[in-house]
């Protein structure tokens, strides 16, 4: 039994603004950054996000891809553009949503 291949993530998002295993704010909850980089389902540069106590929609695989690895129901993506200019987690939860 073998477990899936997980597609390489980066370190840190071109920016140097996230780093792998960062703790965030996403949609107010606490949530770490567990990938960063390139998706087959959209372009630019994405962060894999483990949401701590659930509200996420996946295990860190989407459409047969697998990014990370976490608990199902506890994985989101959100496009690191859209968040990398703060680090502020108002900010930061508004800049995520697109509100």
């Amino acid at each position: 039994n073998e477990g899936p291949t997980f597609l390489p993530s980066k370190d840190k998002s071109t920016d140097g603004s996230i780093s792998l295993g960062q703790s965030m704010t996403w949609n107010a909850k606490k949530a770490i950054v567990r990938y960063i980089g390139g998706v087959k389902f959209g372009k630019g540069e994405w962060m894999g996000l483990e949401v701590v106590d659930g509200g996420g929609v996946h295990d860190g695989t989407v459409m047969g891809a697998s990014y990370f690895e976490c608990p199902a129901g506890k994985g989101v993506f959100a496009q690191v553009a859209k968040c990398s200019s703060t680090n502020d987690s108002r900010a930061l939860h508004s800049l995520l949503l697109g509100v």
